[in-house]
């Protein structure tokens, strides 16, 4: 009997050591998937364990390396080269159980890696991203640029609205029934808000993200504050494990997390040597931290107020046609909304997980009715307290009328009455009265009445 088992136990060993080396990896890369973005490249190692892996650069001629351990190759790839990234071609070896993958690359980058573990849409992955050196460091060492004036605007600059549409590229963000994934919805509306915005004069709008592609929470913010945004406005739809949840809401900043922010800034000399306070801004790296700390919390102060006012505008006007999560504008500490000299709103445009919900947002007409909810508020903001040197306080000043927000609209809420309204958009109690052919006060909740212009 023990010889027998001895003869198994010495036939598996030459069995093995005839076998190649990589038989014994047991990781496989099974998909390989890439990112453009205007600032970066992503690619993205589908895999079927975790890994250890090693990600070096190599000049004459520049290529990125990339190694990893235990494992082996078990997908294609051809297709990741483009002519719009770096990467002019992309090889591989295997090395015992050691598989190689270089990037052979037409200009310099700096390549960073870092692995993520499985969630609910991907398995086990690991991340390699390409910065273009030039680029980066042009970001790094240029101050915000200013608004680009308009030929009609005479001098005056336009308002900037920095839209952000949630998640992009590896993060699709909350998916439907249907499988609509949340950062292709996002993307469409707020397209459809750009739109508006140009359309508009004395208005421009930059887009955070405009393609399928990955920023990064802190990197949202820095871009508007890059672009000298007046507002910004992150675009989102709600998941949850239940199905019934529904309704649309809108997010300002929560005490925590304006104070947590302002304690990192303070204690930040990154973020102290940045400016603050928009355009006409000042840095916080010449003062004594008695002075920095008032400065950053005058800045945070009028920003938190800013983005109340504008919040609750908005979310007037989405309630006119869409089911709101909760009355009023809710309040929470996230990432997006801690830029201390930015008004900075969040949305979440529905439920993506109700079938409903997930229905109409999906529709161009129920994007494009958002978006126009969202833009009318923005413009009602604007016109009642424009920054200085702009469009609009220029044509305020000189008596004009808010053009954007002529066609506007509220529905009746209880507790309404016509002065009420009258006061809250700007309007004289005869206006709104003529504008919506009522004799004498008496109005119905649900009652959609069209607000004149200022």
């Amino acid at each position: 009997m023990k010889v027998n088992t001895l003869y198994k136990l010495c036939s598996l060993v030459c069995v093995a050591l005839l076998l190649p080396l990589h038989a014994f990896a047991n990781v496989q890369v099974q998909g390989v998937r890439t990112w453009l973005a205007p600032d970066n490249t992503r690619l993205v190692f589908d895999l079927s364990g975790p890994i250890q892996h090693k990600l070096f650069a190599l000049d004459n001629p520049d290529r990125i390396v990339l190694d990893i351990e235990n494992a082996t190759l078990n997908a294609s790839l051809s297709e990741l080269a483009s002519d719009k990234s770096p990467v002019e071609r992309i090889r591989h070896s295997q090395s015992g159980t050691t598989l190689r993958i270089v990037l052979d690359i037409r200009e310099q980058v700096r390549p960073k890696s870092f692995e993520l573990r499985p969630n609910e849409q991907y398995g086990h992955r690991l991340v390699v991203d390409l910065e273009p050196i030039v680029k980066s460091q042009v970001a790094v060492r240029a101050a915000p640029a200013p608004s680009v004036p308009t030929a009609a605007s005479a001098g005056l600059r336009d308002i900037v609205i920095a839209i952000d549409p949630g998640h992009g590229g590896e993060d699709p963000g909350a998916i439907g029934p249907n499988r609509t994934r949340e950062k292709d919805i996002v993307l469409a509306i707020g397209r459809e808000l750009k739109k508006l915005i140009d359309a508009e004069p004395g208005y421009r709008a930059v887009m955070i993200r405009d393609g399928d592609y990955f920023v990064s929470l802190r990197d949202r913010t820095i871009r508007a504050r890059r672009a000298n945004a007046d507002l910004f406005v992150s675009i989102h739809a709600d998941g949850w494990h239940s199905p019934t949840a529904r309704g649309a809401s809108v997010w300002v900043l929560s005490e925590r997390g304006a104070s947590s922010e302002m304690g990192r800034w303070l204690a930040s000399r990154e973020n102290s040597s940045d400016l603050i306070g928009g355009v006409g801004s000042v840095s916080l790296d010449d003062k004594d931290d008695v002075l920095a700390s008032v400065l950053l919390d005058m800045s945070m102060t009028a920003s938190r107020t800013g983005s109340r006012d504008v919040a609750g505008i908005i979310h007037r006007n989405m309630a006119n046609f869409a089911r709101m999560h909760k009355p009023n504008v809710e309040m929470a500490a996230f990432a997006v909304l801690r830029s201390p000299d930015i008004p900075s709103i969040l949305i979440e445009t529905g439920f993506i997980t109700n079938p409903q919900e997930e229905t109409q947002l999906r529709t161009p007409a129920y994007q494009q009715r958002m978006a126009k909810a969202i833009f009318d508020g923005i413009s009602e903001y604007f016109w009642q307290r424009p920054p200085d040197m702009t469009l609009i306080a220029s044509r305020k000043n000189q008596g004009g009328a808010m053009v954007a927000g002529q066609n506007r609209t509220h529905r009746v809420q209880p507790g309404d009455t016509l002065s009420v309204i009258a006061v809250r958009n700007g309007v004289s109690v005869a206006a709104l009265r003529e504008a919506n052919q009522i004799r004498g006060d008496q109005i119905r909740v649900g009652q959609v009445l069209r607000i004149p212009a200022s």
